[in-house]
């Protein structure tokens, strides 16, 4: 079969990756792809917000099924716009998507259905929003309401920090319309989890844990970013906390968007903290994260596009995932200065070590192809992956992975899975 991923991050080089095992797949392509997922997939120059482009490449090149990795083009509709032409496609439809395109819709959601998050306000006006700080329990956190790279969390320890996070947001519009609304919530403490999640609008089917690591340096310390590692399985993730988040959150959530009327098909991603009265969720996502993709897929047995076509199909209950009982590490080489300022262009090399390695990946983030080099293209350049038979073992290896890696600038941070000492 012909297939066709949406998308040009380490995500979508996982997703391309995983699919290209697949006997099933007899041709990729990837719109508009990067200088790594061109091993696997034919690369295609179509933005992944050119929709009617996407879906008449689709019908022109006879294509099967189209993979939507990113949230942009989900939460924009691309989902509606492909099946309006006929066309198989995996990803939540836009009214799905939303889950992930609104927080304020999320929050609303969770407490309508009673499933575990932190107590919260939204507001649309400025000054109601430093109103309500003013009598607010610090530390606070601000989420600006739509689509923001990932970057749209604001920690504030002081009032003052929380004043000027709402000017940020909401006035200086530093994210743009995500800023228009905003949610104020509560600050959790504990341990971090992410889970994926497969789902068919009924069914719900997790798949391993992952923990990400969102702050630009060490000690969790800098900018938020997209993300600078992560590793899998998380040890915090007992199976007392996932027999609680099956019952209480998992498929209350799945009930929750189908009662709505919003039946969800496609990869939910449930960030969870682990707190002292329990699980609670912190945000959803409506795609594979990224790098959470680039280290649960490497573990997962199953065929991705079987699963996949059981989730379109409604057939989802029939699947049992399976995954591999060993660890990965995933380590970022940024460019130094993201995800603020940084330059690009300069020459990778070492990249053919991977390909000589068993239990070595390296997924491209931010790369293109200047004649025959392969140069730096973005904040987020590659993700180094390694597996283990533990966690530390697994970490140990990324690391050592990434010294085979070399370019001008590059930047990674040292302490990626340092939690994994702790447990």
């Amino acid at each position: 079969m012909k297939v066709l991923i949406v998308g040009s991050g380490g995500r979508e080089h996982a997703i391309a990756w995983a699919v290209a095992k697949s006997p099933k797949a007899d041709k990729i392509y990837c719109a508009p792809g990067n200088a790594g997922i061109a091993e696997f997939a034919e690369c295609v120059d179509i933005g992944a917000m050119e929709f009617e482009k996407l879906a008449a490449f689709a019908k022109e090149k006879e294509i099967d099924l189209t993979i939507i990795g990113m949230d942009d083009p989900l939460v924009g509709g691309i989902v509606d716009a492909f099946e309006a032409e006929g066309l198989r496609v995996f990803g939540p439809r836009k009214n799905a998507a939303i889950i992930e395109g609104s927080k304020a819709f999320s929050k609303d959601l969770m407490k309508k259905y009673h499933i575990p998050t932190a107590a919260y306000e939204n507001f649309t006006d400025p000054d109601a929003a430093l109103t309500y700080l003013e009598t607010a329990k610090m530390p606070i956190v601000l989420k600006a309401d739509g689509l923001a790279l990932g970057k749209g969390v604001l920690i504030c320890n002081t009032l003052e920090e929380a004043k000027a996070g709402v000017k940020t947001l909401m006035l200086d519009k530093q994210f743009g319309d995500a800023g228009n609304e905003i949610v104020i919530e509560e600050f959790m403490t504990g341990r971090e989890v992410s889970v994926l999640a497969y789902c068919d609008g009924k069914t719900i089917k997790c798949m391993t844990s992952a923990q990400d690591h969102k702050r630009a340096k060490d000690g969790d310390q800098g900018l938020n970013t997209g993300g600078m590692g992560t590793f899998s399985p998380s040890p915090f993730y007992t199976k007392e906390v996932e027999e609680f988040c099956e019952k209480y959150i998992y498929q209350p959530t799945m009930d929750a968007m189908a009662a709505e009327g919003r039946p969800f098909t496609g990869i939910l991603f449930t960030g969870l903290m682990l707190t002292e009265d329990g699980p609670k969720v912190l945000e959803y996502n409506a795609r594979f994260g990224d790098p959470e993709a680039q280290v649960v897929l490497p573990r997962m047995k199953n065929d991705i596009i079987d699963v996949m076509e059981a989730c379109i199909d409604g057939k989802l209950s029939e699947v049992e995932l399976e995954f591999e009982d060993n660890a990965a590490v995933c380590v970022v080489l940024a460019s130094d200065g993201y995800p603020e300022k940084y330059d690009k262009g300069f020459e990778i090399k070492g990249l053919d070590t991977f390909k000589e390695k068993d239990g070595y990946y390296v997924f491209h983030a931010g790369t293109k192809f200047d004649g025959d080099k392969i140069v730096t293209n973005g904040g987020r350049v590659l993700g180094v992956v390694a597996k283990g038979n533990d966690l530390k073992t697994a970490r140990a290896n990324a690391y050592a992975a990434t010294d085979w890696i070399d370019f001008a600038n590059k930047y990674k941070r040292n302490d990626i899975g340092k939690a994994i000492d702790e447990a």
